[in-house]
Parts: C-alpha cells; sequence; structure tokens
C-alpha cells in the first residue's frame, strides 16, 4: 500500500517517527514535507497529501500539525477526501469501519509516539465494514457538494 504524509513544523517530528514505522512494516510512503522544523504553512502540506490520495496515486494518507486540526480541515477541502482527526485507537477504528475514512490526521502535542503507532496502525489495518447505511452515508458526504 502506498501512503502519502505530511505535516507543518509542529508535526514534522512525529511524521519522521512515523514513516519510519510505516517503512518498517513495508509500506512504501510518499512524503510531500514539511522538509524541517522551520515555520510553514499546514495547508500547503494538507492539500499535498490529500492531492495524492484524491488521485489514487497513494491509498490512503496521513497529516499531522500540533493538534491536527488545521491540517484535517485543509486536507479535507479536497473533493473525495475523508480525513478524520484521531487522538487515540478506537477514533480510528470506527472513522474506518463506518466512514471509510482515507485519510488520518493527528495532533502531535496532544499524542506521544506510542499512542501514535497504535492509531496508524488500527486506521491502516481496519477495513470498512461496506454496510448498507455506512456506504449510503459516505455517498452522501461525497454528493454533498453538487446540491
Amino acid at each position: 500500500m502506498k501512503i502519502s504524509i505530511g505535516s507543518d513544523h509542529g508535526g514534522y517530528d512525529l511524521k519522521e517517527l512515523v514513516k519510519a514505522h510505516l517503512e518498517e512494516k513495508g509500506y512504501e510512503v510518499i512524503d510531500v514535507g514539511c522538509p524541517d522544523k522551520s515555520s510553514c504553512d499546514y495547508p500547503v502540506f494538507g492539500h499535498k497529501a490529500a492531492n495524492l490520495v484524491a488521485s489514487g496515486e497513494c491509498e490512503k494518507g496521513i497529516v499531522i500539525c500540533t493538534t491536527g486540526i488545521g491540517i484535517s480541515m485543509a486536507a479535507n477541502k479536497t473533493p473525495g477526501i475523508r480525513c478524520a482527526l484521531c487522538s487515540e485507537p478506537l477514533s480510528a477504528k470506527m472513522t474506518r469501519l463506518h466512514n471509510d475514512a482515507n485519510m488520518l490526521a493527528m495532533g502531535a502535542a496532544l499524542i506521544g509516539v506510542n499512542m501514535a503507532y497504535e492509531i496508524v496502525d488500527t486506521f491502516l489495518d481496519t477495513p470498512f465494514s461496506g454496510g448498507e447505511r455506512h456506504q449510503r452515508r459516505v455517498d452522501l458526504i461525497e454528493a454533498w457538494d453538487m446540491e
């Protein structure tokens, strides 16, 4: 599986650790930046990571900033993206099961490294349930812009 990953300066350290964790597990990771801890704008990297998922080049994406809030908002502006901000594994599991989320956002200042690994692993290991009511709701999310 190919995964896009991006962060701002506040999420840089955690991004680098998560990237190494994913590569150790055999995932192909496309790092869209940021390249270091210099101050930068999270929407740039949220959009870059989201565009790779929306285009189909990557199956999933992960974005990280200080709280995860801003970068998840930026990613969700991309059509076809369902980015969920998760701070513990149950949310990561439920957003995959019920919402077929294709991107994960995390807040580097809010969770530790081991928790981040657990969230990422849960997110990537949990399939979409595919149930009729959940698919209907995902379809409504995707169609909402057209109404």
